[in-house]
């Protein structure tokens, strides 16, 4: 083995708690007691608490334990004094009857002829003012006449009263018996109720 000169690394004490080059520390830093005090502390005050305030909270309830040798009687709670019931009776029907109302409707005659139902008065003859002659003759009897004009349908050979549907049947039996028509003819093409159409013969 070989010998050499001692250097000044060779003067570090045998104890040190520094070694080699870079003096890292070898010693663990000592545990304190500090923690554990404390959680016994804290494990004390709670369980104080725990004795001192859980025997006032069933106390503060009504629960108490029973005395031994003594008798404990419970009585049951007395109920109210109940009033008779009270008897309520319905209303009595008043002594005048209420008349019910009914719904006014327009009178109609006993024929089914309704004289508001409007009119057309059409002139196909070519004779001038005929329409206008009829029409009065239908207003006077209480007839709404709609419109006066002449006729731009196909040639009449006679005069003819059309109605639209079986419902204005009635209606243009009558203005036949006012006017003196017999033709009546039931169709829906003239978009009108009733439309009076004077052919030839018509004055």
């Amino acid at each position: 083995m070989s010998n050499y000169p001692r250097d000044e690394f060779d003067r570090v004490p045998e104890n040190s708690a520094r070694h080699g080059v870079h003096r890292t520390t070898l010693e663990e830093p000592s545990r304190t007691l500090v923690p554990l005090m404390i959680f016994g502390v804290v494990a004390l005050c709670i369980g104080l608490l725990a004795f001192l305030i859980v025997p006032k909270l069933t106390a503060d309830n009504g629960v108490q334990p029973p005395v031994a040798g003594s008798r404990t009687t419970t009585t049951a709670p007395v109920s109210p004094t109940s009033a008779p019931p009270t008897t309520t009776s319905a209303p009595a029907p008043s002594a005048t009857p209420t008349p019910s109302a009914t719904p006014t409707q327009t009178p109609t005659p006993a024929s089914g002829v309704d004289k508001s139902t409007p009119v057309g008065v059409f002139n196909a003859t070519g004779v001038g003012g005929l329409a206008a002659k009829y029409a009065a003759t239908v207003t006077a009897d209480g007839w709404t006449v709609s419109q006066a004009a002449n006729w731009a349908g196909q040639p009449q050979q006679t005069s003819v009263i059309f109605y639209n549907g079986p419902a204005q049947k009635a209606n243009a039996q009558a203005l036949g018996k006012l006017l003196n028509i017999t033709a009546l003819v039931d169709t829906a093409e003239l978009q009108l109720p009733l439309a009076v159409v004077l052919g030839p013969g018509a004055m």
